[in-house]
């Protein structure tokens, strides 16, 4: 029985591969039990890990360290990925305040972390451990293990104790944050629904159909393309035409000529429609139906764009409208659909909205691609391209005035950073960035936990010990002061110095700790998608933050 001696208890390849598996299958399992509607998800594995590595089951420390790297990596690259195309644009609009006080939550946690290290002499280490645990911030976890492995050539334990203890309570001291606003301000949730649609305003850039007659003298006899170039500073497509004499309806092209009471159906954005509208003459209702009537060869179909050598091209560069008679009406992209403008990009998973002839929309099926099959195929070259610069990037030491040692964005910062820079630009250097959903999943979701297990592993052997006689219990309370005190004093500004709406402040606090079963709770209190809104505007500089501050108060203190 040698060999399952060596299996269970031995250092080999097989052992670390069947500890793995064991502690992550557990894992999962149990972040399927919901407490009170809460459940802990996959930071199960976490505990199960530190369980089995308190009754001595051991991983060679060297394949510890790469599988725990490793995992780290792909699950930051994928969170990036994730969170990148909207990294940017959530900076707009009246996404600025959600993200202002969004970042004020994660500052005001990083004081807090400070001000009780200072006061009780707890080490910055086991301080930034807490705090991840209490922001529920894995990444965060591996960036602060990464920076001390850096200047000391070791890790520190503490570290993913701290983060372990603190985490549970981290998770129902948002909830009950939450909870305190609601009871502080008093608020009516049906009073807050009936503001929240009163409020609701559909995207400036998202696509809008309207029907015009069309009633300006000095566009009368002009041809679509002199109407065009009137409005170039508009984002507007004609898509067809009604003709007042014979009530003929028509594939609008660059050469239709316009005349007095003529019909055109436009697809434009909410910003431009009424100046699209005061300028063509009136609008008017007009069923969908009634653009293409039964006896019209007329077809609508949309059509996936998947091939890759397209990926990045303007679409007036293709000059499908001119070549082929059709008209792209729509492009729906990461549930948006926006104007199919000439000057728009495109990106491999766009759906285009292409009307014209069954012969013609056939042909463009072609040149576009419309395989379903070619987009669940996983793009390999980006995501290990992406990886190798990441890796490059976090490896590039940066010298701030100040910091006696070289700052390293590290394995947590350097992909996280590119991931979002990649699914953003990517398309510009025929990078294919898309990604299914499932897949981009699997690959945040292995990451994450193979991180969590090889850290339970890892910090096993201490953990009962740490709570009974290192202090545990009292870096419990440290992560809960951690976690309530930001969200209630942001929380009470957001409320009561910006008017927020309640489901959409609660939801900025569940982004704000990145926190999806913070994110639940919101979503079934609310009723609605608020706080899904306001949890996606802030999360991804959120999630870039608590990495960042979590590296430079190691450094800070360390370095």
């Amino acid at each position: 029985m040698d060999w399952m001696n060596d299996l269970l208890w031995g250092q080999g390849v097989a052992h670390s591969i069947l500890l793995l598996a064991v502690v992550i299958a557990l894992g999962v399992q149990l972040g399927k039990i919901k407490i009170f509607g809460i459940s802990l998800g996959v930071t199960w594995v976490l505990f199960v890990g530190i369980l089995l590595g308190h009754f001595g089951f051991r991983m060679d420390p060297e394949v510890l360290h790469f599988v725990k790297e490793f995992g780290l990596i792909l699950f930051v690259f994928a969170v990036g990925m994730q969170v990148g195309p909207g990294f940017f644009s959530s900076f707009k609009q009246g996404g600025i305040t959600l993200n202002l006080l969004a970042c004020s939550i994660v500052l005001l946690g990083a004081v807090v972390t400070v001000a009780i290290h200072f006061i009780t002499g707890t080490p910055m280490a086991t301080m930034v451990g807490v705090m991840s645990g209490a922001v529920t911030n894995t990444p965060g976890l591996g960036a602060a293990q990464q920076a001390f492995h850096d200047l000391f050539g070791q890790g520190d334990e503490t570290i993913a104790l701290g983060y372990a203890v603190a985490y549970p309570l981290g998770v129902v001291g948002i909830i009950l944050s939450m909870l305190l606003i609601r009871y502080i301000f008093r608020v009516n949730l049906n009073k807050e629904n009936e503001q929240l649609i009163e409020g609701e305003h559909q995207n400036e850039r998202e696509a809008t159909p309207i029907s015009l007659v069309v009633k300006n003298p000095a566009i009368f006899g002009k041809r679509i393309a002199e109407l065009c170039e009137l409005l170039k500073h508009r984002e507007f497509v004609i898509s067809r035409i009604m003709y007042n004499d014979t009530h003929r309806v028509e594939i609008a092209s660059a050469d239709t000529v316009l005349h007095a009471d003529d019909r055109i159906f436009v697809i434009t954005t909410e910003q431009d429609a009424e100046t699209i509208r005061t300028f063509v003459g009136e609008a008017i209702e007009m069923d969908r139906k009634q653009w293409i009537p039964a006896d019209s060869q007329l077809i609508s179909r949309r059509i996936l764009m998947t091939k890759s050598e397209l990926n990045g091209k303007r679409l007036g560069d293709l000059q499908l409208r001119r070549i082929h008679g059709i008209n792209i009406t729509r492009l729906h992209r990461a549930g948006v659909d926006l104007v199919a403008s000439g000057a728009l990009t495109l990106q491999v998973g766009d759906r285009l909205t292409v009307v014209g002839s069954e012969p013609a929309v056939t042909k463009v099926e072609e040149i576009l691609g419309n395989s379903v099959k070619r987009l669940n195929e996983p793009n390999l070259i980006t995501i290990f391209v992406g990886i190798a610069l990441g890796v490059l990037l976090g490896s590039i030491p940066f010298v701030f005035p100040g910091i006696p040692q070289p700052v390293k964005l590290g394995l947590a910062g350097g992909p996280l950073i590119v991931a979002i820079l990649i699914s953003r630009f990517g398309y510009r250097y025929k990078l294919v960035t898309y990604t299914t959903q499932s897949a981009a999943l699997m690959l945040r979701e292995v990451g994450i936990a193979l991180f969590l297990a090889c850290v339970g592993i890892g910090a096993g052997d201490g953990f009962i010990d740490t709570i009974l006689n290192k202090g545990g219990f009292a870096w419990i309370a440290y992560g809960f002061a951690i976690t309530t005190i930001p969200l209630l004093i942001v929380g009470a500004i957001g409320r009561y110095g910006f008017k927020l709406n309640y489901f959409i402040l609660i939801g900025l606090m569940a982004g704000s700790m990145t926190d999806p079963p913070a994110l639940a709770y919101s979503n079934a209190t609310a009723g609605n998608d608020a706080p899904a809104v306001s949890y996606a505007t802030v999360y991804p500089i959120t999630m870039f933050l608590r990495v960042l501050t979590a590296q430079l108060l190691i450094l800070l203190f360390y370095a």
